[in-house]
């Protein structure tokens, strides 16, 4: 196994990255491939390689000064409990664009603990957050 986490936009499997999230993940379901597209070019991304193949993902949305939105994490469940997520999350946090930022938000269902590591916690003000959300979001 030679595990790399790489950057390049270039070199995502776009369609591998939609069909997890259609088929294996909770939270982008009903998502279009038009959808990942748009959101792959308009994030800061992070492939996951094992040689050429592409095992894991996530993305980041920020102004690259106060604010970051982490989302569409994941390693492919044959690769899961070999601590790549938290190699991948470690790239994510040092990334240098996205060093010094106020905030960083998530939405999880079942991975805290893993964010946990990495000093995500609930909401220290949630009476000062609001949401608009469309009906079938997570």
């Amino acid at each position: 196994m030679s595990i790399e986490i790489d950057e390049s936009k270039d070199r995502l499997e776009v369609d591998m990255i939609h069909r997890f999230l259609r088929e294996e993940s909770y939270w982008a379901k009903e998502r279009t491939l038009e959808q990942t597209r748009t959101a792959i070019e308009h994030s800061i991304c992070f492939g996951v390689y094992d040689d050429d193949r592409q095992i894991g993902f996530a993305r980041v949305v920020s102004d690259k000064a106060t604010f970051a939105y982490l989302g569409d994490v994941f390693i492919v469940e044959e690769y899961r409990g070999k601590g790549l997520s938290k190699v991948l999350m470690q790239k994510i946090i040092e990334h240098p664009e996205l060093q010094g930022l106020r905030r960083w938000i998530l939405a999880t269902a079942d991975a805290h603990g893993l964010y946990e590591q990495f000093e995500f916690a609930p909401l220290r003000h949630p009476e000062r957050w609001m949401e608009k959300t469309a009906p079938n979001a997570y």
